[in-house]
């Protein structure tokens, strides 16, 4: 095991196939979780080391889950220790493989004679696999994990959290097939586990996500494939077979470092026809800025100073950064309908209305000259949210921020609704 000076390391809790599981005496409620050199297939069937697999596979999954994280995902990850291990918050494992695949290959064509391969799953296709490696795996339904009736670290597996786990997969497999399309690259599927967090007993995204974990074909080319799949297709393994495994991995881990880097930094303008409407571009900054969005706020009229309304517009036009236009102006709006008659860049009308006027005011952002394209969505928050929209069609990071944001939406009701009928019962 690696060295951790830095940490007080108790017992073995548990030990799998490429990693162990460490209690950290000083840390409650945390683990430490260290990779191993070795690489498997078919539930160890076939089983060799790769040096240097162990520091590969944690910095793989360590950039994994704080792209999740930093999008909004839950997970049990904390912090990356060592080059070969990471701290973790304790889970107790949910005995379940959620694979979510984009395109049909491997065990599915098995399963499922006359589909061919290449088959492209949309909506991504969900199953599970009850983890039990001596009858290799089996193929579950919802139904049988309802009927299993876990409890896990006192939270008992019903509806909600199957539920929750589900549409955590698509989400967690959306977000990722995402980025790695930024690198030129299909992720065909990927599986993952879910833990219960024991101090929180919340269901969370735990284990790894590493090259054990996916498919992944460069520029759709199965050829070119870079998981671990490689190694499964050996017909015989020898020391140079080994070296070009270890070299796909290594491509993987160096590529998913890129992954946490936005391709295409876009940014938000909001422009008031009056400093009066600062609080209300306050909350679209305040609103931006939970979406990773950076965003200015200008103050111009369009009625009053239009040539400077005009040179602000050519001043973020011209240096080529992906930029959306907010226009606050209450009252007779002309400052939205100027910018959308002047520019090719986005424009969101989001007019401050007041409780005396805005029934009518609200009709200058509303009725638009024909020729003009400006959108008009009266919540700070909303507009942000469109905004974010917008710039996460070429920013896979803002993209990701929405998508978790949505499921975790989803979740929220999800738990209300749980917590409403447990009260009514």
């Amino acid at each position: 095991m690696a060295s951790a000076p830095d940490l007080k390391i108790g017992k073995k809790l548990n030990e799998g196939k490429t990693k162990e599981i460490y209690e950290l005496s000083d840390q409650p409620g945390h683990v430490l979780v260290q990779s191993k050199d070795q690489i498997t297939a078919g539930n160890a069937v076939r089983k060799d080391q790769m040096e240097g697999k162990a520091a590969i596979a944690n910095r793989t999954t360590s950039c994994v889950f704080r792209l999740l994280q930093d999008a909004g995902i839950k997970t049990a990850f904390v912090k990356q220790h060592s080059d070969t291990a990471f701290v973790a918050a304790h889970c107790e494992m949910i005995p379940i493989e959620w694979v979510c695949r984009r395109v049909a290959t491997g065990s599915f064509l098995k399963r499922n004679p006359g589909v061919k391969e290449g088959y492209r799953f949309s909506p991504p296709k969900i199953e599970m696999f009850f983890k039990d490696d001596a009858n290799n795996d089996p193929q579950w339904s919802e139904e049988q994990l309802l009927e299993a009736q876990f409890c896990l670290a006192g939270l008992s597996i019903g509806r909600c959290e199957v539920d929750i786990m589900s549409h955590s997969t698509l989400a967690i497999f959306e977000i990722l097939e995402r980025a790695w399309a930024t690198q030129n690259c299909t992720l065909v599927d990927m599986k993952i586990e879910f833990g219960v967090n024991v101090v929180t007993k919340e269901v969370v995204l735990a284990d790894v996500i590493d090259n054990d974990s996916w498919r992944l074909w460069p520029a759709g080319d199965r050829s070119q494939q870079k998981d671990k799949q490689v190694y499964r297709d050996l017909k015989e393994v020898t020391p140079e077979a080994m070296q070009i495994v270890k070299r796909n991995f290594e491509w993987v881990s160096e590529r998913v470092e890129l992954l946490l880097e936005p391709q295409a930094r876009g940014r938000v303008l909001v422009l008031m026809g009056s400093v009066s409407d600062l609080a209300h571009c306050e909350r679209i900054r305040s609103a931006c800025a939970a979406y990773g969005v950076p965003c200015s706020l200008r103050v111009s009229s369009a009625h009053k100073g239009p040539d400077e309304t005009l040179r602000i517009k050519a001043q973020y036009e011209g240096d080529g950064v992906p930029t959306v236009f907010v226009a606050v102006a209450g009252r007779s709006n002309g400052l939205g309908p100027v910018m959308s008659g002047n520019t090719v860049y986005p424009v969101i009308n989001c007019p401050p209305l007041t409780p005396d006027w805005g029934a009518q005011d609200v009709w200058s952002s509303l009725r638009m000259p024909s020729g003009l394209g400006c959108s008009t969505v009266l919540s700070p928050d909303a507009a942000a949210q469109f905004a974010a929209q917008v710039l996460g069609l070429t920013d896979h990071l803002v993209w990701s921020k929405l998508r978790a944001s949505m499921l975790n939406t989803w979740i929220s009701l999800k738990h209300a609704d749980q917590k409403l009928q447990g009260s009514s019962l």
